[in-house]
């Protein structure tokens, strides 16, 4: 199994956010330091302080969960448009769905030193690409929409288990510098929270900060070139449900050996 598909999801969850959170608002070098003295102090939810700050404080914030639920989509530019909707912890754990415009979807449930995962067929097409087309019939026929186990600790697997490593996901959070704007108030699920907005170049970034509890990181819009994208982030240092699949789970690693 290739790791296009995963690592393309991961580091478009990271990029999005880490260009949001480390990027240059275009303009004046001095925006930033002018946020802060603004002649109207900013009132209410973070008063007297700038989008940089409260930018920087949920960035700090959200790299210090212990787990979280991530769902969205991001185009990269070699799979098409990823979606994910994945639930991960710092202890490893992870369970939700990951999938591109082209290459199909996958489920992904790691409780612990197993992997559980299932692929449509299309996903096992696009990864047995340049493969004989008898060997690829014969994995979709075996593997399709069939949950199969394999253990963490396995080649096949190795790439996948990492992903779900939440201290590797947050990693580029930590140490960054924003020249973010404040905005007004919203809701995001229901929870209040203040928009923040930041570009570099072509792309804008509105980030969306809690107002009540901890300052988590709540939701990023991203538009470069017109399309637009967005990842939600909540369930923050709540439990991650791995359960695993039961019935008709194909055990790879004995038919590997």
């Amino acid at each position: 199994m290739h790791r296009t598909t995963f690592v393309a999801v991961c580091l478009a969850a990271a990029a999005t956010v880490g260009l949001t959170a480390c990027g240059t608002e275009s303009g004046n070098a001095g925006d930033k330091a002018g946020d802060k003295t603004e002649k109207a102090e900013p009132k209410g939810p973070f008063a007297g302080m700038s989008g940089a700050e409260i930018a920087d404080k949920a960035v700090k914030t959200t790299s210090d969960a212990k787990s979280l639920r991530i769902a969205g989509k991001a185009t990269d530019e070699e799979t098409g448009l990823d979606s994910m909707d994945m639930a991960l912890d710092t202890s490893g754990k992870c369970a939700g769905t990951i999938s591109t415009t082209d290459e199909g979807s996958m489920e992904l449930i790691v409780p612990g030193g197993t992997v559980y995962m299932k692929y449509d067929e299309k996903f096992l097409r696009a990864q047995s690409k340049g493969e004989p087309a008898a060997d690829t019939q014969a994995a979709v026929d075996m593997l399709a929409d069939r949950w199969v186990k394999t253990k963490a600790t396995s080649s096949d697997a190795k790439d996948i288990a990492g992903f779900c490593d939440l201290d590797v996901l947050l990693a580029d959070f930590k140490d960054v510098n924003s020249a973010a704007r404040r905005g007004g108030t919203t809701t995001v699920d229901g929870t209040p929270a203040i928009k923040l907005t930041e570009n570099d170049g072509k792309e804008k970034y509105t980030l969306y900060v809690a107002t009540e509890g901890k300052p988590y990181l709540l939701k990023v819009d991203q538009t470069t070139g017109g399309k637009p994208e967005s990842l939600t982030f909540s369930d923050y240092d709540k439990p991650v449900k791995t359960t695993p699949p039961t019935g008709d789970v194909l055990d790879l690693d004995k038919l590997t050996g």
